[in-house]
């Protein structure tokens, strides 16, 4: 897309977002939405004009991709402050490539045990400057498909307290889900997004948090102006932006 059209398009996305959270009724007090731009396949160039249009927070679901973009001359010449989130499936021999990415934020898909202690020992021995803990969110496979990642649901709680009292090196701010695709909203609301809050809710609850403290990320272009009425307070939004992206497979 034209610099113009994606300009055009991140102003069109934050203005929906802002009536969408205007009509957020007065009892959801999760925090306001936060936009992640997802620029999967996009090239270098597009990420610049976004960011250069007041962009700050991206979102990659392939590992290579992630690294090559946040590694890109136009990126680290021009993008100084950008936040880099890790969306997709991440492989436990993988950590070390993500976790060493110029600018990295959060990663959003931690969803298992394993993943998470292997995390806690990556950041642990990565050398840098200035190192705060790893802010991760847990993934809830809130439709029970398969295909997706993620804890179960009535799992949620006990991998946040085993990263809460046992990995000192990650901050887990929340939760997120992908849920189904192709919701249809006149049957009532998605019940992944129900979940997912129910997921949050007990979080909060057990740790006697306010709903504003825990994140919660559900989502995307299709659907992302009912998860935030429901209470998302990230909303991962590529197409909108970025225009139709073709496929790829996992690098």
């Amino acid at each position: 897309m034209a610099s113009a059209d994606i300009k055009t398009a991140l102003e069109a996305t934050l203005r929906r977002i802002e009536i969408a959270f205007a009509r957020r009724p007065s009892d959801v007090t999760t925090a306001k939405p936060r936009l992640v731009a997802v620029s999967k396949t996009k090239p270098a160039e597009d990420v610049v004009e976004a960011y250069e249009a007041g962009q700050r927070h991206f979102g990659e679901n392939y590992v290579q991709e992630l690294v090559e973009k946040a590694s890109h001359p136009a990126i680290l010449e021009k993008c100084k402050d950008i936040k880099w989130h890790f969306i997709g499936h991440l492989q436990t021999n993988k950590i070390q490539k993500v976790i060493k990415v110029p600018g990295l934020e959060m990663i959003e898909t931690v969803d298992s045990e394993k993943l998470a202690n292997s995390l806690n020992k990556a950041w642990d021995q990565l050398e840098t400057d200035n190192k705060k803990p790893l802010q991760i969110l847990i993934q809830v496979n809130t439709s029970g498909e398969e295909a997706k990642s993620g804890v179960k649901p009535d799992e949620t709680l006990s991998l946040y307290r085993h990263i809460v009292d046992n990995l000192p090196n990650l901050h887990v701010k929340g939760v997120m889900t992908i849920g189904k695709f192709d919701h249809d909203y006149a049957t009532g609301p998605n019940e992944d997004f129900v979940t997912l809050m129910q997921c949050h809710t007990d979080i909060c609850k057990a740790n006697n948090l306010t709903a504003s403290d825990v994140l919660v990320s559900m989502g995307m272009s299709a659907d992302f102006e009912e998860a935030i009425i429901m209470g998302s307070s990230i909303v991962r939004v590529g197409s909108s932006i970025f225009g139709t992206r073709q496929r790829k497979s996992e690098c």
